[in-house]
């Protein structure tokens, strides 16, 4: 995507040049120390604090040199797993400036920040806000604010500390980066400086054909990005919600009391949008970030498309109630961020003086209420499968689960006729023992769980054959529908023909109210 096309985006870089020193905290020594692996057969540092940095240590030294520089120099083994995992708790913390947040390695974030600087007073107090974060986590970092990520990377990492690159800027400030900006293979950067072209400015007066003929194709993409010429869009580590909206606070809450209000706040900004698109939505989340970059999600389902606040604040309210880990406000909550998920239509309605619930809607907002108290996993509703066999006719789905238009219905039935299937199947089918007067009659006495039952009415059978398509496609069915001496109703079946073997039995299916 070439310049002229570009759109008016705002992308913030972050990196951590000293991450894996920083996240080990006060557990570190007070000298000297670095953090060493083996590379090349040889004991190399991977990261110096800023002690060996002032002493002339660098990364990539052997440890036998940097030894030799610093005698006191104290030494551990790198964990490059830790530093992925506190990296992945950085993009948790950080995303408070951004709904999308990916990674950048090594040991950075790239956020796309378009629309997101007014909340902290314009892109300077977003930089600040980014540095205040770090500051309590006590991480070094670089920040460099660009149109493209490509650019946003370079600044930060490369160029002077706090870059915010004004709107058009963007090549004039990367061409001024040394070509180590490029991040190309040491023989590539050394041919460069070779051949006199010690900034990226002095790359780009070359013509693009011959530097393609000299370092390959993907140098001249690669320059081009760098240059805000070509945008690359990032990949957030979490898709962001179509509707979102933010809340800081100008002064943490130290307890949850306060939460219940500024969620009102959130859910009426979200109501406001949502009009307007004449939409509601099946999933909200809530997302909680603490000063010390804590963060904590809830979400919250509902069984039909909302907006309306005032069910959704009693929601939550029960939500947060019946939290199996209560919501810790730590050293205090300074940013709340609401998310509306699985967007539906949902066109106004025309409000009946009756103000009576329907009993689809009063459904509904028990299970809503069931839902939030107990999670969304506890509450199930049935919902119709495309099989004919009566186990596998029907699906166990979480009740606030969103369904697109296409779901089964249920197949009508007349209500003036019996029921063909009952409420009751057993899992498996039970064993039984039938007389009938002919071998493929109904039965006239069977015996269940050592009571015999004689069977005064019976209907059928039904004919169902088995799924020859599967490894377990069973043996042909042939149902009745029973009623013993006492009134009890049963649905018993009989698996196989006879004359094969093995040679059928019986089993009953399930029970009638």
């Amino acid at each position: 995507m070439k310049r002229d096309h570009l759109s008016n985006r705002r992308h913030l870089a972050v990196w951590f040049p000293l991450l894996p020193i920083d996240r080990l905290g006060s557990a570190r020594p007070e000298g000297p120390f670095c953090l060493i692996d083996r590379r090349a057969n040889a004991l190399r540092l991977v990261a110096v604090d800023t002690n060996g940095l002032a002493l002339g240590l660098s990364p990539d030294m052997t440890l036998a040199d940097a030894r030799a520089q610093v005698p006191e120099l104290d030494a551990w083994p790198h964990d490059p797993v830790a530093d992925r995992d506190f990296l992945g708790h950085l993009l948790e913390g950080f995303g408070r400036f951004s709904p999308m947040v990916a990674g950048d390695d090594p040991h950075g974030l790239m956020l796309d920040v378009t629309g997101c600087a007014h909340l902290f007073g314009g892109e300077a107090g977003l930089i600040k806000a980014v540095h205040a974060l770090s500051g309590r986590l006590g991480l070094e970092t670089r920040c460099a604010l660009a149109r493209t990520p490509q650019a946003a990377r370079a600044l930060a990492r490369f160029g002077p500390p706090g870059v915010i690159v004004a709107e058009g800027e963007d090549r004039a400030t990367v061409r001024r980066l040394p070509v180590a900006a490029l991040e190309l293979a040491a023989a590539d950067i050394q041919a460069l400086r070779r051949a006199g072209l010690k900034t990226i400015g002095d790359v780009d007066d070359r013509p693009r054909a011959s530097l393609a003929a000299r370092f390959g194709q993907d140098f001249a993409i690669r320059l081009d990005r760098i240059l805000g010429l070509e945008d690359v869009r990032i990949t957030p580590v979490r898709s962001p919600a179509p509707v979102v909206t933010d809340r800081l606070l100008m002064e943490p809450l130290t307890t949850t009391e306060p939460l219940e209000t500024v969620i009102i706040d959130l859910l009426t900004e979200v109501e406001v949008i949502l009009q307007t698109r004449l939409s509601g939505a099946r999933r909200f989340r809530l997302t909680v970030f603490r000063v010390d970059g804590h963060v904590r999600r809830i979400g919250l389902g509902v069984a039909r498309p909302t907006r309306d606040v005032r069910s959704l604040a009693r929601l939550f309210r029960e939500r947060l109630a019946a939290l199996t880990t209560p919501l810790d406000p730590g050293f205090g909550i300074d940013h709340l961020r609401m998310e509306a998920l699985d967007l539906q239509r949902l066109d106004p309605v025309q409000v009946d003086l009756d103000t009576t619930t329907e009993g689809a809607e009063a459904l509904d907002a028990l299970i809503d209420r069931l839902a939030a108290r107990l999670g969304s996993a506890a509450v199930s509703r049935l919902r119709p499968a495309n099989s004919h066999l009566p186990e596998r006719a029907s699906r166990q789905i979480p009740a606030v689960h969103s369904e697109n238009g296409d779901a089964m219905p249920w197949p009508e039935r007349d209500p003036r006729s019996p029921p063909l299937r009952p409420l009751h199947l057993f899992d498996p089918p039970q064993p039984v023992e039938v007389m009938s007067p002919v071998p493929d009659g109904p039965p006239v006495r069977f015996k269940w769980r050592r009571v015999t039952h004689r069977v005064v009415n019976a209907e059928g059978p039904e004919r169902i054959e088995g799924e020859w398509w599967r490894r377990t496609g069973g043996r042909v069915r042939d149902y009745y529908r029973v009623e013993d001496e006492e009134g009890r109703r049963f649905w018993l079946f009989r698996a196989g023909h006879f004359g094969e073997l093995p040679p059928p039995r019986w089993y009953v299916h399930g029970l009638f109210a």
